[in-house]
């Protein structure tokens, strides 16, 4: 009876520890198994199982957390030897940054770095003190930081490959980058300067601009209207050289009425807003009397009309006017 209850005994104890070898791996994580010390497998997520202590060992490492790392301290609690760097044209940057990193192969994380955090930590300075020593300062401290957080990833990165630790770098920020604060005034002043001597670049552009925009604008006009005046002078001389044709045509046709047409058109023009009285003497040999409307200055330009004849009698108490010798003008 003794000897079946410690056999029953010994059957449960040896289940149990047995059984002792299941576990569970989550999603996030990456089993390692190792024998006797040394390590044997990597085992992914779910239901898994390893021989029971000691003959094997589990450690589940976190492979998709994300793990961050602030170098150069904080606002308020700064750490000048962490921050404090040497730039490329040999000035000082007061930088902050922060690193994010996880684990990429769980057994280099376990075996091949003592201490994880400070191996990030210290691969992350070494690298960026090699970055911001190849930068200028004005590049750090306005649109180069960029350039330096992508530089400094892939210089992390090798760092770690080199050693085998298993430590994926998932980005770098600068989270601030100012001169040291003994001459950060100085260095505001000179960024001032310089936004005020962009300001009046700008200004200056824009004025000139508006000035060539108005001589071109100017310019234009001036063509046009010349082209206008061109395209009026040329239909002139045009109409001119027609209307001659015309007159020459007809000339050739009857060149004695034509020029009797030329001449009393162009008298009539002349003597349009003339007073006197052209008569000719060929036609009549009583005398001719002149109405008074004849001598008023005249406000339009009729055209030039024959005076009547008056008849050979006149009443003795009609008054006399002025009298116009035949063939003569007044």
């Amino acid at each position: 009876m003794n000897t079946s209850a410690g056999a029953a005994i010994a059957a449960v104890a040896f289940a149990a520890w047995a059984l002792s070898g299941v576990y569970v791996v989550q999603p996030n994580e990456q089993a390692v198994v190792t024998t006797f010390g040394a390590y044997s497998r990597s085992d992914s997520p779910g239901l898994r199982y390893h021989l029971p202590t000691p003959i094997e060992r589990v450690e589940k490492v976190k492979v998709t957390d994300l793990n961050r790392i602030d170098i150069g301290g904080s606002t308020g609690a700064e750490v000048p030897q962490e921050s404090l760097m040497l730039t490329g044209d040999e000035n000082i940057v007061d930088l902050a940054f922060s690193v994010q990193w996880r684990v990429s192969n769980a057994s280099d994380y376990l075996f091949n770095v003592k201490d994880p955090d400070d191996a990030v930590k210290a691969v992350a300075e070494s690298a960026m003190r090699e970055v911001i020593g190849k930068t200028k300062l004005q590049a750090v401290l306005t649109n180069g930081r960029a350039k330096v957080q992508i530089e400094t990833v892939e210089l992390m990165q090798k760092m770690l490959d080199r050693y085998g630790a298993g430590i994926f770098v998932d980005a770098v920020q600068i989270r601030n980058a100012n001169p040291p604060k003994a001459v950060i005034d100085s260095f505001r002043a000179v960024a001032t300067a310089g936004q005020d001597a962009q300001s009046l670049v700008n200004e200056a552009n824009t004025y000139r601009n508006r000035v060539i925009n108005e001589a071109k604008g100017d310019a234009s006009r001036i063509v046009q209207s010349s082209q206008g005046y061109r395209e009026q002078i040329v239909r002139e001389a045009q109409g001119e050289a027609s209307r001659f044709n015309q007159i020459y045509t007809e000339y050739k046709r009857a060149p004695a009425v034509t020029r009797q047409r030329l001449y009393i058109e162009t008298m009539e023009r002349v003597l349009a807003n003339s007073n006197k009285v052209v008569v000719d003497g060929k036609s009549t040999s009583a005398p001719i009397i002149l109405p008074p409307d004849v001598f008023r200055a005249r406000t339009s330009a009729p055209r030039a009309t024959a005076a009547p004849i008056a008849p050979a009698a006149q009443s003795s108490n009609a008054p006399q006017l002025p009298v116009a010798p035949a063939g003569a003008s007044q």
